[in-house]
């Protein structure tokens, strides 16, 4: 089967969207309002097909000089200043238009084109071409002779416009592939949103993707549930035990967890999931280490915590067994977060992840009914990297003679759960732990009272 030449963007989410970038000598239209990124997103295109020894021509239609555009983009790391008139052509057509009319356009840019052998063209301002046109047949007969003297030279097109084009508009049917950019608002909380809402001749991951723009541009975060769809057909068939860190656990559940598995548990704040995870995380070695990924104790405070039950995680990250990494809980993207905590176990070659907690990482989401699918993807994937996952849930029930009520709807992906409450015991609280399913492996169900001291956890029989 042919396989179509691709022009990589070199913005790795956009090209995941694209099935490998765009199609080489084809024309897409990236639409958005104005303030949504369509300049920065082709121009980092630009930029990035210049380190792929590409050539570049961006054309305007607009009024504003390129002097304002240089020191926007002066501040985002893309922009290499000494390529600019060297590999990427910045030409004013907005005369040109205004005086002799789209067909003069047309050859000035056919001539640019052929004296830079440009391999790639952007023209911002399709909306001004649009205005210019006496019909739609002409808007259809710029494009289209644009299209024709590109695609000769080898060169793939970007328009950009900030119209909100519909798809029947006359430019959405002249071209290949059509790259919507905007917001979207849920109460108190908006993101922008990245949308292929046409690409010909190819295949592509539809729907919205969340994007941010910082000083390096524009990073694309396409939803993992839909990239991650087989990470369950790389499930290995051969387990191994892993001590949770807890030799009076492992006792309970049959030696140890095991290895590729992921555990949630349960409890409310202060029941003691942090330390769980922890002791857990002391099991780390520099041929196995381990991630603490965690959004409410700080490096800093978790080590505390670790030399308070008598672990140093300090004697561990110096030996490279252990990575400490702490999110806000407040701001940021999930999908982001989960691209993240992937790449580190894949940098790390990481074989243990504690996660402090999902509760915080969902808060982040900006569309909830999202959150069961991602998390079920990103623990299918490091169940399929060998990783085994400790993840803490926080729930607000304290006592055990209150009702558990259902877990949460992801306890169904989960191969292990345990529940930490408060019981009370003669004048006294205590933490108390259940232990509600181990998947494909006998355990005791007895209730344990769970005792912190400077030399780790350890459980007793109530």
């Amino acid at each position: 089967m042919n396989q179509l030449k691709r022009l990589e963007s070199g913005i790795k989410g956009l090209d995941t969207l694209l099935k490998g970038g765009l199609i080489a000598g084809a024309s897409y239209i990236i639409q958005g309002r104005p303030g949504s990124g369509k300049t920065i997103l082709a121009n980092q295109i630009g930029f990035n097909h210049i380190a792929q020894e590409g050539r570049v021509l961006f054309a305007t239609l607009l009024a504003e000089p390129h002097d304002r555009l240089f020191e926007f983009l002066s501040t985002l790391s893309f922009y290499d200043k000494a390529q600019v008139n060297q590999n990427i052509q910045f030409v004013s057509a907005f005369d040109t238009l205004e005086n002799d009319g789209l067909d003069a356009v047309v050859k000035l840019l056919r001539r640019e084109i052929s004296r830079q052998k440009s391999s790639l063209l952007i023209l911002d301002g399709l909306l001004n071409a649009r205005t210019k046109a006496e019909s739609p047949l002409d808007t259809k007969q710029f494009i289209s002779e644009l299209q024709g003297h590109a695609a000769f030279a080898g060169c793939t097109v970007l328009f950009l416009t900030s119209s909100q084009l519909d798809d029947g508009s006359p430019e959405h049917t002249m071209v290949d592939g059509v790259i919507e950019m905007g917001e979207e608002s849920i109460k108190s909380k908006t993101v922008r949103k990245i949308r292929l809402r046409k690409t010909r001749g190819s295949a592509a991951i539809s729907g919205g993707h969340e994007f941010e723009i910082n000083e390096n541009g524009i990073s694309i975060y396409p939803r993992i549930e839909s990239v991650l769809t087989r990470s369950a057909l790389m499930d290995s068939d051969h387990f191994t035990t892993v001590s949770s860190g807890i030799s009076t656990l492992d006792a309970q559940i049959g030696g140890g967890l095991l290895s590729s598995s992921v555990t949630l548990i349960m409890g409310p704040s202060g029941a003691g999931k942090t330390s769980f995870g922890a002791q857990f995380l002391t099991g780390c070695t520099p041929e196995h280490p381990g991630l603490f990924f965690g959004f409410h104790e700080s490096p800093q405070r978790m080590r505390f915590k670790a030399q308070a039950l008598g672990f140093s995680f300090q004697a561990l990250e110096k030996t490279g067994a252990l990575h400490l990494v702490w999110n806000p809980a407040s701001t940021g993207l999930i999908d982001r977060l989960a691209y993240e905590l992937l790449e580190i176990v894949e940098r790390k070659h990481i074989k243990r992840v504690f996660i402090d907690d999902l509760v915080a990482m969902a808060r982040v989401a900006y569309d909830q009914s999202r959150v069961h699918g991602i998390f079920s993807a990103l623990m299918a994937e490091l169940r399929a990297r060998g990783v085994t996952v400790i993840a803490a849930w926080e729930i607000q029930r304290l006592l055990n003679d209150q009702s558990v009520g259902s877990a949460p709807e992801l306890s169904g992906v989960m191969d292990n759960l345990l529940l930490i409450q408060f019981g009370q015991h003669e004048t006294e609280l205590q933490r108390q732990l259940s232990i509600l399913k181990i998947r494909d492996c006998a355990y005791d169900p007895s209730r344990l009272e769970i005792v912190m001291s400077d030399t780790g956890i350890v459980l007793k029989k109530v």
